[in-house]
């Protein structure tokens, strides 16, 4: 998934989950922050972050906060933040993933009875529920979801198993949103209930898949599977 008008800026504080105050080239501005969790690792004072002008000259915000770089042992890693780019990049890779056959139609944000998941992989011989979380938060090279507690993400994973146990192939899928990942694990720290759920849909049957990103200041793309460690 590709970007425009990428510039480059300062970060300075943050009011509130949806704005932050940046500085670009000595100004200051208040930007739309594409993600809406906390984001407190990486989102510091002085960070260096990328944003997308807006082409829409009605906004009140003229840019969007879509990627930070956080400072490593090893230098810096590029973590892309932006909360709709996950179910994109998902849907981009899915076809040819190999997850499923050839030709398989990718439908987002399918109703199932009283649920409705992220995208639906269908085919004459397979339909699969896939429900896509994506992973902004890493710890020595582990990344972790959720980076705070998570009802919703919960209730995602026990629709998947109640799927699951009427006869439809289930998957929830973690981008990771950075790249250089040695693994990922449930954020058991900050949410065991949901470190707990994930654990019992692994046991019932739902398939759980992890994959890192390849960031650029320019775009993101699904790179490769991470080691999953439950």
């Amino acid at each position: 998934m590709k970007y425009k008008n990428i510039v480059r800026g300062e970060f300075i504080s943050r009011p509130n989950r949806f704005i932050a105050k940046v500085k670009i080239d000595g100004v200051e501005h208040t930007v739309h922050v594409k993600n809406t969790g906390r984001c407190k690792e990486i989102l510091v004072p002085g960070a260096v972050v990328y944003l997308e002008r807006s082409e829409n000259p009605e906004r009140k915000t003229a840019y969007d906060l879509i990627a930070v770089e956080k400072k490593t042992e090893n230098g810096k890693l590029l973590i892309n933040i932006d909360s709709q780019i996950p179910n994109l990049c998902a849907a981009e890779f899915l076809p040819v993933s190999g997850l499923f056959p050839k030709g398989t139609v990718i439908r987002r944000e399918v109703t199932y009875g009283n649920s409705r998941f992220d995208i639906m992989a269908e085919s004459p011989s397979k339909k699969a529920f896939v429900e896509v979380k994506g992973v902004t938060l890493e710890k020595d090279g582990t990344a972790l979801f959720p980076d705070a507690p998570t009802e919703r993400g919960v209730k995602h994973i026990k629709e998947l198993i109640r799927a699951h146990s009427e006869g439809i192939d289930t998957y929830i899928m973690f981008i990771i949103q950075m790249e250089n990942i040695k693994s990922f694990s449930p954020n058991e720290e900050t949410h065991p209930e949901f470190a707990a759920v994930l654990r019992e849909a692994d046991k019932a049957g739902v398939k759980i898949l992890a994959y890192s990103c390849k960031v650029t200041e320019n775009d993101i793309t699904v790179s490769e599977p991470v080691k999953i460690k439950l």
